[in-house]
């Protein structure tokens, strides 16, 4: 806008999460102020960090420099006609403030509470209430937070990231972990709505075992047999790498799809690899694996009822039985729900889907805010 009525102004809330209604706030503010200070206060006991809010916030606004992101943790309850917990709140979005870039002079508060008149009042500013009835954005973090699928346009990527119910696929080889991911994420897919974005995330190992076959033939003499795939060389730096590529592409999926992320494989199933081709799996591998969010769902694909297929990138048919064993061991202890699924391709699908949809059936089990 050409003019900004206002000096500084103020957004509070506990974004949780954050939703278009919220940076219609936000958006309304910079529109209007010459400075922005966004407080984001979250109780302690609440599912999702105070960090986590501040920094989607912060990415979403990081082209505009005059708004402010700070947080504050808040455990006092809410009673609006309790004088002492109006001063309490009150004192600790003066903390917030104060502690951002911004003077600590506020003129404008920005809200679509019904408490905004009272706050604006405490803080000496103006209130500016912003469709209290919510006609222009029907969206709160109550209902978002009850149903996330639902609200799945009303999110931004780092939070529909965080939302994103990661189903990982794994299996040894040739056992049908990319047809069933595959078969999974389309059947996903057909359902519409939110679901039409689920995205499918590849395998990064086998991609890494192309390139390395490729240079390998592209070194070798002429006179020598064409190099094959047991003939290469995996060192540890190897799986370090196919983890933290892993990690990278299933997050930046996370940020674009739906509601269920369906991966071919993960970092800890790069564990097991490692330990097949290395005999042990190093430290930096399993802190990868360790760093990932949270699984939702495991599926492992038996190596029964799928016969070996040999496609050039694998050669390991007598270590199936051992892998499959080994990846029950891994997922037994990795305190996620897993399911080995076995049978013909459509019963393998039908077990897997009835299986997600027994995890979003479920929820998300957010805690409640204080009220």
């Amino acid at each position: 806008m050409s003019t900004t009525p206002f000096a500084h102004g103020l957004v509070i809330g506990k974004f949780y999460p954050p939703h278009s209604g919220h940076h219609f706030l936000i958006r309304s503010a910079a529109d209007s102020c010459a400075r922005v200070t966004v407080v984001v206060m979250a109780a302690g006991h609440e599912s999702i960090p105070l960090a986590e809010r501040v920094a989607w916030i912060r990415e979403h606004w990081a082209g505009r420099p005059e708004v402010a992101v700070v947080g504050i943790v808040d455990d006092l309850p809410v009673d609006y006609d309790s004088a002492e917990l109006w001063d309490g709140h009150v004192a600790l979005m003066r903390q917030a403030v104060t502690a951002g870039p911004h003077d600590t002079d506020v003129d404008a508060v920005f809200s679509s509470e019904p408490y905004g008149t009272e706050l604006a009042r405490r803080f000496g500013a103006a209130p500016v209430l912003l469709d209290p009835a919510r006609t222009t954005f029907a969206v709160s973090g109550t209902k978002v937070r009850a149903d996330p699928v639902a609200h799945w346009d009303e999110i931004e990527p780092p939070v529909r990231a965080w939302f994103a119910r990661r189903v990982v696929v794994l299996g040894a080889e040739s056992t049908g972990t990319t047809t069933l991911s595959r078969d999974l994420a389309t059947a996903l897919r057909a359902r519409g709505g939110a679901h039409a974005l689920t995205r499918w995330v590849p395998e990064y190992g086998r991609e890494l075992t192309v390139l390395k076959l490729a240079r390998a033939r592209a070194l070798a003499a002429p006179d020598r047999p064409v190099p094959t795939v047991a003939e290469l060389d995996w060192d540890d730096g190897d799986f370090e790498t196919v983890a933290h590529r892993q990690n990278g592409i299933e997050q930046n999926a996370a940020r674009t799809g739906g509601p269920v992320l369906v991966c071919d494989t993960d970092a800890l199933a790069t564990t097991v690899w490692q330990e097949r081709y290395r005999g042990r799996t190093t430290a930096s591998v399993h802190a990868l694996a360790a760093t990932m969010p949270p699984r939702a769902l495991y599926l492992l694909t038996s190596h029964q009822d799928v016969p070996f297929d040999d496609d050039g990138l694998r050669d390991g048919e007598h270590l199936r039985p051992w892998m499959t064993d080994r990846f029950r061991e891994v997922l037994t202890g990795s305190g996620v729900e897993w399911l080995e699924v076995s049978g013909d391709r459509q019963a393998r699908l039908g077990r897997a889907l009835a299986a997600v949809d027994r995890v979003l059936g479920e929820g998300w089990g957010l805690a409640d805010p204080l009220g």
